[in-house]
């Protein structure tokens, strides 16, 4: 998706030439800092705390804001009978204290924002039980483990998983299932899936934000790409995405379907 901002940006920009790196989360933060990275583009915008690193170290504080709401997605094999899940359970697995004998695999145990997610959000901060955490490589990893084991439920970004006119996640979600988890926020606690409009409408439970960081205290390359990213082009790229745009207001309908 990012791939698909920055290919757009360029082509409307024929002298601008964005560099970019994928790294895991505390990555891209440490890169910030420290080298010549103009922006990263992560799920969580800075504490009070870093703002005032950052400011201390870069003389004047980076500017940060949301671009588009993404979610963390639960895959199960094919051949799971479990596909819906609650947030207790969910967090029960994360921590051990559940007696079930599902498992959970993350792209990595540190640094990246998935995991990140899980620890603050779910389990508010508590470790995990190493014995029901595994660690992948990587996203796909994640998935090509969870398609082979029934008892593994998979952690990834939605944009893995959540287009459907993608060709590379067609392929994906062949091997693997999307999991429902429950709305705790609708009448009837109905179990949902991190589709567009649940995300948009936050009725599916495990939404996060994407946000850029901007490290520039002049009008340059990166400033131009986050104001591409903000405006009807890149909130339509977002869109396309499947993604929530978090700039631009689409209408969800309802539709009855004979």
């Amino acid at each position: 998706m990012i791939d698909s901002q920055i290919q757009v940006f360029e082509a409307l920009n024929p002298e601008a030439k964005i560099i970019a790196e994928y790294k895991p989360e505390a990555e891209c933060f440490r890169d910030l800092i420290k080298d010549s990275t103009r922006m990263i583009i992560v799920t969580r915008g800075l504490t009070e705390q870093e703002e005032k690193i950052y400011k201390d170290s870069l003389k004047y504080g980076p500017t940060w804001d949301k671009v588009a709401n993404d979610a963390v997605a639960l895959v199960v094999s094919n051949g799971s009978n479990d596909t819906i899940l609650t947030l207790q359970k969910i967090r029960g697995i994360l921590n051990g204290t559940t007696g079930d004998k599902e498992i959970a695999v993350f792209d990595g145990l540190s640094a990246t924002s998935t995991v990140r997610y899980a620890i603050d959000s779910i389990l508010k901060g508590k470790p995990f039980d190493p014995k029901k955490v595994f660690a992948a490589k990587s996203s796909q990893d994640v998935i090509n483990y969870v398609s082979s084991n029934d008892n593994a439920i998979g952690f990834v970004g939605v944009s893995w998983i959540g287009n459907k006119e993608d060709t590379s996640q067609l392929s994906f979600l062949k091997k693997v299932k999307i999991a429902a988890v429950q709305c705790e926020v609708c009448d009837g606690k109905p179990f949902v899936k991190p589709y567009q409009a649940n995300i948009m409408a936050k009725r599916y439970p495990l939404v996060r934000g994407l946000y850029y960081i901007l490290k520039e205290n002049y009008d340059g390359l990166g400033g131009g790409f986050a104001n591409f990213m903000e405006y009807e082009k890149g909130q339509l790229i977002f869109r396309r995405a499947y993604l929530g745009p978090a700039k631009m207001n689409f209408s969800i309908r309802s539709a009855t379907m004979n």
